[in-house]
């Protein structure tokens, strides 16, 4: 029993391998990058299994030659292997659900702050931080993009691209409401407040005809940056504010060093949030999405996280929990992710 096609996925990495050594396979850049990724993807695929292997053959071992010697001493360790031999498997079992269109793909996360006042801005900064520091967990890169810190506490709204394989695969499912319960630290009376912030997740996809952004869609501004970037942050109008006049959407960013840089990265985001929204409303081009996309969709929360009077955090959509919320807050949130994927079992 197998996890994944071995024999399939070593026959396309012969496949790709011949690709790149013909003459004429950097002639084209863009889909030679794209190829290269794919390669190093399938070679990460197989250096798991590989390690899985090696990993159950040294189980083995150390119990023939604990039984041979008539040796209890190794059962601890043996667990021990066994254990994270157990855990490793489920993480490629989990990767294996990963199938989805753009699964694949890095990130774009978007934090909002909702209902609570300064609690919901402080909230949405926590946010923030606990989705950083999974990221910093799991080897991917965060570039900050656009940043709103309020004058009293906390943030507005965050955007950060997240690079790395499998990144919008694992985190798709963190879209939707987060909502807080907790004794208020900016209430004098020391009521318990409840906060709400909403995660917004893009795949960075690549760009193809079918969404075609045509010019004349776009209304352009340029502003003072105000966040928490550089030296360059609050010198130079060098933000880019970006409207798509057909759907009302808006992005905007501000950390890069130039308008140029900025208006890079701002396409960038629009395209995937375009490509998103094609995708959803199920149109082949973009000239069919018409209407006001403007807006978030506030619906029920997806997890509550619960600081007084006790200490929960909960998924409402499957059910799985934890009491250890400084873990959670710290960026330990595989098990939600995890069991959300499993849905699909």
């Amino acid at each position: 029993m197998t996890l994944f096609d071995l024999e399939n996925l070593e026959s396309e990495l012969d496949r790709i391998n011949y690709e790149i050594e013909e003459p004429d396979f950097w002639n084209d850049p863009e889909k030679a990058q794209k190829k290269m990724k794919e390669k190093k993807a399938m070679e990460n695929k197989l250096d798991a299994f590989e390690t899985l292997e090696d990993a159950l053959d040294d189980i083995e071992e150390l119990i023939e030659i604990s039984e041979m010697e008539d040796d209890n001493s190794a059962v601890k360790e043996i667990e021990k292997m066994y254990e994270d031999f157990q855990n490793r498997l489920e993480d490629m079992r989990i990767s294996t659900l990963l199938t989805g269109k753009y699964d694949n793909c890095s990130a774009i996360v978007s934090i909002h702050a909702g209902t609570g006042g300064v609690d919901a801005q402080d909230w949405a900064d926590m946010l923030l931080r606990l989705y950083t520091r999974w990221c910093d967990k799991k080897g991917y890169k965060v570039t900050l993009t656009d940043y709103q810190r309020d004058t009293e506490a906390g943030i507005k709204s965050a955007t950060m691209m997240v690079d790395g394989e499998n990144a919008y695969g694992y985190l798709k499912n963190e879209k939707g409401v987060h909502r807080l319960v907790r004794i208020s630290p900016f209430n004098t009376a020391g009521k318990r407040q409840t906060s709400f912030a909403q995660l917004d997740v893009m795949p960075q996809v690549e760009e193809d005809l079918s969404v075609e952004i045509a010019p004349d869609d776009l209304k352009i501004d340029t502003f003072r940056a105000s966040g928490a970037g550089g030296q360059h942050v609050n010198k130079t109008d060098s933000a880019i504010r970006i409207t798509h006049l057909p759907t009302n959407i808006v992005v905007s960013c501000q950390n890069e060093r130039s308008q140029h840089q900025n208006k890079e990265v701002a396409m960038k985001i629009l395209f995937a949030k375009l490509a998103e929204l094609k995708e959803q409303e199920h149109k082949e081009t973009l000239q069919e999405l018409k209407g006001d996309y403007s807006m978030n969709t506030w619906g029920s929360q997806i997890r509550s996280y619960v600081f007084q009077p006790y200490t929960m955090v909960k998924d409402h959509r499957t059910g799985a929990e934890t009491s250890n919320v400084n873990a959670v807050m710290d960026g330990d949130i595989d098990y939600f992710i995890n069991e959300k994927l499993k849905q699909k079992d």
